[in-house]
């Protein structure tokens, strides 16, 4: 299971944890992905998608299909 976002392809990035002694160990930042069931009324029905919530927040207010189309993709591309 890929910790990827399926709209804005958000995944985890590699830093490192910085001690007040400067010491380095490596870290991973994981991007927050949520499996949500997303109503889209062009359609009159249910879709489940892996989206991570900053997405999330873009497609509640502009919706999905919108979201799609200015990311470049289809809903076929994501489900």
């Amino acid at each position: 299971m890929s910790r990827r976002c399926a709209i804005s392809g958000k995944k985890p990035m590699a830093g490192n944890n910085v001690s007040h002694a400067h010491n380095k160990t490596r870290r991973w930042q994981r991007p927050n992905i949520q499996n949500k069931r997303l109503f889209v009324p062009e359609l009159s029905r249910f879709v489940r998608v892996k989206v991570s919530t900053r997405a999330l927040r873009t497609i509640s207010k502009i919706g999905l299909l919108p979201y799609l189309r200015k990311e470049g993709l289809q809903l076929k591309d994501v489900t």
